[in-house]
This record gives C-alpha cells, sequence and structure tokens, in this order.
C-alpha cells in the first residue's frame, strides 16, 4: 500500500512540476496543435479523429421541412359548434370540438372525417394564414368516415391527392394536423400495415367499411381529418383512428376509397349503396375441402335474402364468390365494398365457386337498405 501510495504521489508531483514550468500549455512545450501535455519523459497524447457519421443501408434521409412547407398551408383547422339553449332561452353556439381537413380543389372543397362535422350546427374553418372562415357540409357519409365541406375563400393552396395502392409497408409518411388544439403538428413514420379492417380497429361501427393504413406516425385527438402525406408531399390518406391503449398505432383512411366515393358526395350529398342481398363469411379450410379445390380466398355464402338480387340469380347457401366484376374477391370485406360501390340496379359478373365446378353468373344489383 505504501509502495501504490508513493508512485500516485510521484506521478501527480511529475505533472505539477510540468505544468509549473510550461504555463502556456502544450504550445508552449513544443507539442503538435491539439496534443495533451502529460508526465515528463511520455509521448505526448493526441486526440482521436472524429470519424464520419456512420452511412445506413437507408442511405441519407432529407428533410421533411420543405415537404411541411409545401403541405401546411393547405391544412386547416376545424371548430365545430352546436347550437344549446342558454338559461334565458336563447339560442347560443357551444364548441363541440376541434379537428382537421385539408384543402383539395381551389374551389374551397376540404377533405376531413365525418365524426369531426358530424352533428354541427355550424362549422368554421380556420387556415394557415389565421383566416376563419364558415363552412358548410357538402357531403357526408358515416360508414367510411368520409366527409366534404365547403368554405368561399381566395388564394387556397390545394393538395395533391396520391394513390394510396402505390404505398407499400416500410415507406415513410408524415401526418399533419391539431391533436389537442396544438395547430399544424407534424408528425412522422412509416406505413406500418395495410388493409387493417373494422376487426383490428375496435369500437368502430360494425356496418361500416374499413380499409384502413396503419401508421406509427403519432395521430392523437385533433388530428382526425389532416392528411397522411407521402414523401411526395401527396394525401394518400385520411388520418382517422388511433388503437385504445396503444403507443403510436394510428388508422388512415386510403385515398383509394376517398377518391370512389367523392363523385356522390359532391353530386348527391351522400352515398347510394348497392347490395347483392346476402350475408358472407370468411372462407374456412374445410370449404376448400368441400369444394374439392384449392380455394384460399373469397367469401362464403352464409344466407341469401328472400327476393333479393342474390335469390332472383340464383345464388345459394354455401357458395364461395371468388370474384367481383372482373376483380378478386380476398376477403368478404373486400366483397361487401365492391358490391357497395358498383351502383344499384347495374349488372355485374361474378365468379362462383359451387361443389366441385367454377362458374360465372350475372347478378343486377338491388339498394342496399339499412
Amino acid at each position: 500500500m505504501r509502495v501504490a501510495l508513493a508512485l500516485l504521489v510521484l506521478l501527480t508531483g511529475c505533472t505539477v512540476l510540468e505544468r509549473k514550468r510550461s504555463p502556456g500549455g502544450a504550445a508552449s512545450l513544443g507539442l503538435p496543435s491539439g496534443a495533451i501535455p502529460v508526465a515528463s519523459g511520455a509521448e505526448p497524447l493526441t486526440p482521436p479523429p472524429v470519424a464520419p457519421a456512420p452511412s445506413t443501408a437507408l442511405g441519407a434521409l432529407p428533410s421533411l421541412s420543405p415537404l411541411v412547407t409545401k403541405a401546411g398551408p393547405s391544412v386547416v383547422t376545424i371548430k365545430s359548434y352546436a347550437r344549446r339553449q342558454n338559461a334565458f332561452g336563447r339560442g347560443a353556439l357551444e364548441e363541440r370540438g376541434v379537428g382537421s381537413g385539408f384543402v383539395y380543389d381551389p374551389k374551397g372543397l376540404i377533405l376531413t372525417n365525418n365524426h369531426v362535422i358530424e352533428e354541427a350546427g355550424h362549422l368554421v374553418v380556420k387556415l394557415d394564414d389565421g383566416r376563419e372562415i364558415e363552412a358548410q357540409v357538402v357531403g357526408a357519409d358515416k360508414p367510411t368516415d368520409v366527409a366534404v365541406i365547403r368554405i368561399e375563400a381566395e388564394k387556397l393552396t390545394p393538395l395533391a391527392l396520391g394513390d394510396s395502392r402505390a404505398v407499400e409497408v416500410g415507406d415513410w409518411v408524415v401526418a399533419i394536423g391539431n391533436p389537442f388544439g396544438l395547430e399544424h403538428t407534424v408528425s412522422a413514420g412509416i406505413v406500418s400495415a395495410k388493409g387493417r379492417s373494422r376487426d383490428d380497429v375496435k369500437g368502430l361501427d360494425p356496418t361500416g367499411y374499413f380499409n384502413f393504413i396503419q401508421t406509427d406516425a403519432s395521430i392523437n385527438p385533433g388530428n382526425s381529418g389532416g392528411p397522411l402525406l407521402n414523401m411526395a408531399g401527396q394525401a394518400v390518406g385520411i388520418n382517422a383512428a388511433v388503437r385504445a391503449n396503444a403507443n403510436n398505432i394510428g388508422f388512415a383512411i386510403p385515398m383509394e376509397m376517398v377518391v370512389q366515393l367523392l363523385p356522390m358526395l359532391l353530386r348527391d350529398g351522400r352515398v347510394t349503396r348497392s347490395a347483392i342481398g346476402i350475408l358472407v363469411d370468411e372462407v374456412a379450410p374445410s370449404d376448400a375441402e368441400k369444394l374439392g379445390q384449392a380455394v384460399r380466398h373469397g367469401a362464403k355464402v352464409l344466407k341469401v335474402l328472400p327476393g333479393g338480387a342474390a335469390d332472383q340469380a340464383g345464388l345459394a347457401p354455401g357458395d364461395v364468390i371468388l370474384g367481383f366484376d372482373g376483380k378478386p374477391v380476398k376477403d368478404p370485406n373486400e366483397l361487401r365494398w365492391l358490391a357497395s360501390i358498383a351502383g344499384v340496379r347495374r349488372t355485374v359478373n361474378l365468379r362462383v365457386a359451387r361443389s366441385e365446378r367454377t362458374f360465372d353468373m350475372r347478378v343486377t344489383l338491388g339498394e342496399l337498405t339499412e
């Protein structure tokens, strides 16, 4: 222990003596610039060179600032008010919620969620430049949670609508909205999954139509109605829902669904849906055995509604619908959607598997009722 203490005192003493001789530091000792002075007789220590930032397989990620700056003016805050009577029996407006939306047409058309504007007696849109303008509902569809509203304003910046079918799992996306009233909040993440149904997002209308894009970009209350952007700055979805009690699991309505509804919403203010007149379920492995063929997709007919389109065409319980008007049917949810937007009184072709044979059947669609 005494030897160790003596050695420690000795090294300390050498360092102190060296500092006393060379108050000017490394430069006064004639050491290279950046060298660290040490005890006499030892080699000077030179700091290691700073290594460049490691590159990744994804490459350098660019700043999202240009994308956000360009898209920002298109994103709006939507304030909804309900008409209430005050204590004196007079009508008054009471704020019931704040949501998001985005201008997609320079004529003042704005996309948002139905639940943002539903039951609102008065709507006010706040633009990025601070203007607040009263809005009117053009059309709304509760089963898909899509709505279109209009404002009378000039110098609007529309946001381009992108192709949600081209979005792949792992693609970067950006969400812009007003979570908890914090205007123009930006969050980024990736597409976590596609094709999420009402079975994946609990608490939704069981009669609704859902084919969500799942993302880990933060989506919170108030983000509803705002755009989900691809890296080209195009809206590929409308932010709509979050998974309760989960972190960074948000859902957006794909733009593919929205653009299919827009003509009806703009023309009629609502969506009139067509129907085959059947109840369907998933195709089980046992169903494929009964059919005598490798059927891994489609929708199995559980019940044919009397007098409906399917009944008149000859569809029967146990049949499996494999295709709808030339499009393959993946599951019952996809069949419901395709049938609902095809058009009332339109005749379509169904690809049907029955027993050990597959055939085509022509069906004239009826109107879907409540």
